[in-house]
Formats: structure tokens, C-alpha cells, sequence
């Protein structure tokens, strides 16, 4: 249950309301994690969805993005984003062993995963600056300079939604990640 307010969508005004109606135009709904950000703070939603649109533009692939965000959501533990992303993985063809092998730090099959999933559980799982040695497999696994940066961004992104469903305790409305 929600522990933020939440106004049903049907009864938004203002500025998320527009926000709704372009993320159910995309996606068939809003999802409830969207809805009570948006009741709260439209200029968070906003900019939530303006980092992830700048995401699908940038050097990542849609499958490494959901890597990403399934290996720190995982840290995160986030049952609400393990879910969505879960979901979204496998719209972007992940395999079910691919998507547990990168959520547990075990192999996908693809060593470009592996070290992209390694990556984003060290940075958020350190205090300090990553080790060399992480920077150097990542870079010996293909993933450019660029593809680095836009891998923070990532984690930047999935960051947000992970504290603020941890916060909010918000409700599934995805299928639950299998263990």
C-alpha cells in the first residue's frame, strides 16, 4: 500500500496530467509507482521520464540499460523495479537465465552483461572510488568510454525510482520478479 499520497489518475489535474496521458499513450497505463511521484511532484516525473527518454538516446542499447537497472535494483532491493524491469527485459529479449544471472551476479551467458552488471553493483555498492580493476573488465568486456558515462546516467535513473519505491512502499502492479 502506498504510503504517499496518491490521487487516482482519473482525478489529476495540472501538470501531470499531461505526464499520464503520454506515459498511457506509451505504455497502455501508468504505472502506480508514476502515479504517486506525479501526484507529489510533477517536476520529479518529469524529469524522471526526461532522464530515461535521454537514456533511449544515448550509446546504451535497450537491453544494456535493463541490465543496468535490473543489477542495481537488485542491490537496491526494490521489488517494484525488479518487477518492471524484470517485465522490460524480457520485452527487449533477455532471456529468463540472463535476467537472474545479471540481477545475482552469476553469468547471463553474455560476457558484455556480466561486466555491465558488475559494474553497476560496484559503483553503487562502494563510498569511494571503484576499483581499477572494475573499470579495466568492463573496458576489456567492449564497453567504450562513452558507454561507461551513459551507464552512470543509467544507474542515475534507476537510482530515483529505487528510493522512491523503497519510500513509498509502493504497490506491484507488475508481475512479481521470480527469485
Amino acid at each position: 500500500m502506498s504510503r504517499l499520497t496518491t490521487l487516482a489518475v482519473a482525478d489529476t489535474t495540472g501538470a501531470a496530467a499531461p505526464l499520464y496521458a503520454a506515459i498511457k499513450g506509451a505504455m497502455g497505463k501508468v504505472p502506480n509507482a508514476y502515479v504517486t511521484i506525479g501526484t507529489n511532484s510533477p517536476v520529479a516525473l518529469e524529469a524522471a521520464l526526461t532522464l530515461d527518454g535521454a537514456l533511449r538516446k544515448s550509446s546504451l542499447n535497450g537491453k544494456d540499460i535493463e541490465v543496468i537497472k535490473l543489477a542495481v535494483s537488485q542491490k537496491a532491493q526494490c521489488d517494484y523495479c525488479l518487477a518492471a524491469h524484470s517485465l522490460a527485459a524480457k520485452k527487449h529479449g533477455l532471456s529468463p537465465e540472463a535476467i537472474h544471472g545479471v540481477r545475482h551476479g552469476e553469468s547471463s551467458g553474455e560476457a558484455r552483461f556480466d561486466a555491465l552488471s558488475t559494474f553497476a553493483r560496484t559503483v553503487v555498492s562502494t563510498s569511494g572510488t571503484v576499483p581499477q580493476a572494475v573499470l579495466d573488465a568492463v573496458k576489456a568486456a567492449g564497453i567504450s568510454d562513452a558507454e561507461i558515462v551513459d551507464a552512470l546516467l543509467a544507474i542515475a535513473s534507476i537510482t530515483f525510482t529505487n528510493l522512491f519505491n523503497r519510500v513509498n512502499d509502493t504497490t506491484l502492479d507488475f508481475p512479481a520478479a521470480a527469485a
